[in-house]
């Protein structure tokens, strides 16, 4: 290849990597995918997530940090359950003894059955990871002689702040938009659960 065409195929190459980032920078500046340089999708999300309408995106996005509120919520009120159980038994295999009613221990069961039933990985080991939200509270409830005094003071205070995280936890599990008072009512009510315990 002569000197002169070797150049122009250099010109034509640097020429065309210059383009490439022009149309690059301004795809960044504008948040816009232009097409020109192969992009290879990383996740599922990544293909479909973008065709979902746009008002559901940002409903989805809003509702979120109510989800985020609710999970730490729900976690640390089985970690309070689990721990104030394993301290009163003395044993970490605490699920199978007489605190926990026959009822809940079944729902339990039936529940993991069906995870195994259906093929798809266990969410936990750990049964009680399987309890409801109301079925938390009944072990609270239930287990009254462990939990109150020393936890929480007024039994009637707790069933009402877990009634009332339990109505709200409805939308947020359901994926429903919390209404501008019932965004203030979990605020509230999240306040007065570790209020209890103070």
């Amino acid at each position: 290849m002569s000197k002169d065409i070797l150049e122009k195929v250099k010109a034509f190459g640097m020429t065309n990597q210059m383009l490439s980032e022009d149309l690059s920078r301004i795809a960044r500046a504008n948040g816009v995918e232009l097409g020109h340089t192969a992009v290879a999708p990383q996740t599922v999300e990544d293909d479909y997530y973008p065709q979902f309408d746009l008002a559901v995106r940002a409903e989805a996005a809003s509702m979120a940090k109510h989800y985020e509120i609710f999970y730490s919520l729900e976690t640390s009120i089985r970690v309070l359950v689990s721990q104030t159980i394993e301290t009163a038994e003395k044993t970490d295999e605490w699920w199978s003894s007489a605190r926990i009613p026959q009822a809940i221990k079944a729902e339990v069961l039936s529940r993991i059955q069906k995870e195994i039933d259906a093929g798809v990985t266990r969410r936990s080991m750990d049964e009680l990871d399987y309890t409801t939200f109301g079925e938390l509270s009944d072990l609270i409830q239930t287990n009254w002689d462990i939990f109150g005094g020393s936890l929480f003071t007024s039994k009637r205070a707790v069933q009402k702040v877990m009634a009332s995280l339990n109505a709200l936890r409805n939308p947020i599990a359901h994926c429903c938009p919390l209404a501008e008072d019932e965004k203030l009512r979990l605020q509230l009510t999240v306040r007065d659960w570790f209020r209890l315990m103070e």
